[in-house]
């Protein structure tokens, strides 16, 4: 007999809890890794719950600050046979509970259609559309270039907040440590960073994000870069759609459109994740 409400509890998600979130996370089709979650843990351990009923992990959520502006809300996960239940609100209620005490001014997420209602429901508003992108790691000749190797991380950090507009350098900073690939750069003339693109693994296929650049033909560069680094297999784009040409690029490379994610806000209105400078994001669950 399953739990009944009563027995429904909201805690901090802790690494023990990883590979039962594992499960929810097959259930649903998506494709984080164990790496990925205990990511979201180390960069925000108080800020990841977990919603349990009796001794069996029901529901996640996590929290990613960036800073006293902004957070992002991912991982929102309900076990099949406990939906329509309040759960999914409950965690993200408790979530929102404890950015509005740090005062963190804007709360954004990357929603499923399906989901959008819950969060609508918590003072959300629809902001953009991401579309996710599934192709192949192959590289197709492009007529930029893009430079081996990583330049100071400093320069990544500074050039990614300028386009994302917050400070996400712990974030980049865990992935660029993770990373199977070397990251793709690509410097001007001048010796400026014009853009960069980083890649790690997923469950299901190779993931492409974030990937910054000024310019559609440097993101291109940048992409088969990428794609010609991680060799063959699936690989699983997000694009954000207010980047110039960008569904352009991914086409001539032979990647479908898969589905669409609809970005939300909810407090001050920052414009960051809303920048045409980024290409591809970092993940629904990070931003």
């Amino acid at each position: 007999m399953s739990p009944n409400a009563k027995e429904l509890e909201i805690r901090l998600l802790k690494a023990s809890d990883v590979a039962e979130a594992m499960r929810l996370k097959t259930a649903a089709g998506w494709n984080q890794t164990e790496e990925d979650w205990l990511r979201l843990l180390s960069l925000c351990p108080d800020g990841c719950f977990a919603a349990t009923a009796g001794a069996r992990l029901v529901g996640t959520t996590t929290t990613t600050v960036y800073g006293r502006e902004l957070a992002w809300v991912g991982m929102v996960l309900v076990d099949p046979g406990f939906r329509r239940r309040g759960i999914a609100t409950a965690l993200v209620r408790a979530a929102l509970e404890g950015l509005d005490a740090a005062a963190v001014a804007t709360v954004k997420l990357d929603a499923t259609p399906e989901g959008a209602p819950v969060y609508e429901a918590l003072g959300f508003e629809a902001e953009l559309r991401i579309e996710r992108w599934v192709g192949a790691a192959r590289a197709e000749a492009s007529p930029a270039h893009a430079a081996e190797g990583a330049p100071d991380p400093t320069q990544i950090f500074e050039l990614d907040r300028r386009a994302f507009g917050a400070d996400r350098s712990e974030l980049l900073r865990a992935l660029l440590e993770e990373s199977f690939v070397t990251s793709a750069v690509s410097m001007g003339a001048d010796g400026r960073l014009r853009g960069y693109a980083l890649a790690r693994r997923g469950a299901m296929a190779g993931y492409v994000g974030p990937l910054v650049a000024e310019e559609a033909e440097t993101a291109a560069a940048l992409l088969d870069d990428v794609l010609n680094r991680l060799g063959a297999g699936r690989v699983c784009v997000d694009l954000n759609t207010t980047y110039a040409g960008g569904a352009r690029v991914l086409e001539a490379r032979g990647f479908v459109k898969q589905r669409e994610l609809i970005r939300m806000q909810r407090g001050g209105g920052s414009g960051a994740g809303t920048s045409d400078s980024v290409f591809a994001i970092a993940g629904p669950e990070v931003g």
